[in-house]
């Protein structure tokens, strides 16, 4: 990945977000998929009773806000299964790799591109639930919803790597498979790995503390980072012009 050239990176960027823009059921998708999952957590708030408390208190709200965790996580995954085939199937694809950019280029610019969308808005339900939860919960409930440090540093920390992982991973699908739907279905599937450690954390298995996030968090970024390189080396630009795989001499 060294020696990228960032305007070219930013150009692939600025295309796809003007992309985004123009297609209205991306747009929808992106606005009412984080709107649905903010449902859940908002209500499972509400219904806790003051009094409950101790343990009991802390494994009630732990659910519904790792629940959130599910936008960046599923999100990222289909918008970038669709960034190389769909742009194939759409003939859009072939201009672009005959240009001068490089392999690693366009995949930052593509990753990049759904990566920006993605937390700006699972930022944005964050602080819309922990806002509602400020305003209209119970106080004994939002006193512990605040205090509960590791689980919020989990959500903010956590999201742009669990947007990593499904951003490579429908890359990964992206790159390789013939037709935009099936690799859309193949990257929601690869994207349900990381919603185990999730389920682990709020059902108890694992205990959610500062070490515990901050371990998880370098752990998915390593993880990141390694297929991200992978994915770069599957993708064959003759393969994706032609439809015929490169040969090696």
């Amino acid at each position: 990945m060294i020696g990228l050239d960032a305007m070219r990176v930013r150009a692939v960027v600025r295309k796809e977000l003007r992309d985004f823009r123009r297609k209205r059921s991306i747009v929808v998708t992106m606005c009412i998929l984080p709107l649905l999952f903010l449902v859940e957590p908002v209500i499972s708030i509400f219904l806790v009773t003051p009094s409950t408390s101790g343990a009991a208190l802390q494994k009630s709200l732990i659910l519904p806000i790792l629940y959130l965790l599910l936008i960046p996580t599923i999100m990222p995954s289909t918008l970038s299964a669709y960034s190389v085939v769909g742009e194939r199937e759409q003939g859009t694809l072939e201009p672009l790799l005959t240009t001068p950019i490089r392999e690693q280029e366009f995949l930052v610019g593509k990753a990049t591109s759904v990566m920006i969308p993605t937390i700006v808005l699972s930022y944005a339900v964050f602080v819309l639930f922990l806002g509602a939860v400020r305003l209209f919960a119970n106080s004994t409930v939002a006193s512990a919803v605040f205090h509960d440090g590791p689980v919020i540093l989990a959500l903010f920390l956590l999201a742009p790597l669990l947007a990593g992982w499904g951003i490579v991973v429908g890359m990964a699908v992206s790159v390789r498979a013939s037709e935009a739907r099936v690799a859309q279905q193949l990257a929601m599937l690869a994207s349900f790995p990381p919603v185990g450690v999730i389920v682990l954390l709020a059902v108890g298995v694992v205990r959610p503390t500062f070490l515990v996030a901050l371990a998880f968090a370098a752990g998915l970024l390593v993880v990141d980072v390694v297929l991200l390189r992978f994915v770069s080396r599957m993708f064959d630009r003759e393969r994706l012009v032609t439809g015929a795989k490169a040969v090696t001499r």
